[in-house]
């Protein structure tokens, strides 16, 4: 069985979401809502409706994320003999060029949302990924 640290998973899926809060809300919430076409009405009216909902998805998604990354690390770490910040800077990158880029591309080829917003999200991903691959490789 592979040991996983299951508090650094759930800390890395918390860091998950505090830098999807920042990265939406205080860095580039403006420009997001902008290439989502949203307004600031629109906004208002879902934050009334409520949205435990959405953010309970998110985060189950952010701790399923974290618990797959965690594993990537401990694969990764003993296949590539890297430790610590480099382990979990290369997991979370590999698996965003892996698995989330490539993925992801269908927003703008088939949904036609434009490049700026992939740039956008696709920054978050790679970040948050490489954050939750060094919690998840140096607390081990």
């Amino acid at each position: 069985m592979v040991p996983i640290n299951y508090l650094a998973v759930l800390v890395a899926a918390i860091a998950s979401m505090v830098l999807g809060f920042l990265w939406y809300e205080q860095l580039f919430g403006k420009y997001w809502m902008q290439l989502m076409g949203f307004t600031s009405e629109s906004m208002a009216e879902a934050k009334k409706k409520g949205m435990t909902m959405q953010y309970s998805l998110m985060t189950v998604g952010s701790l399923v994320m974290s618990y797959v990354l965690a594993n990537a690390v401990i694969f990764g770490s003993a296949y590539l003999g890297a430790t610590g910040i480099t382990a979990g800077i290369m997991a979370g990158f590999w698996n965003w060029l892996g698995f989330i880029a490539p993925v992801t591309l269908g927003s703008v080829i088939w949904e036609g949302n434009s490049w700026k917003l992939w740039v956008l999200n696709n920054g978050y991903y790679l970040v948050s990924l490489s954050v939750m691959g060094t919690i998840l490789s140096v607390w081990k």
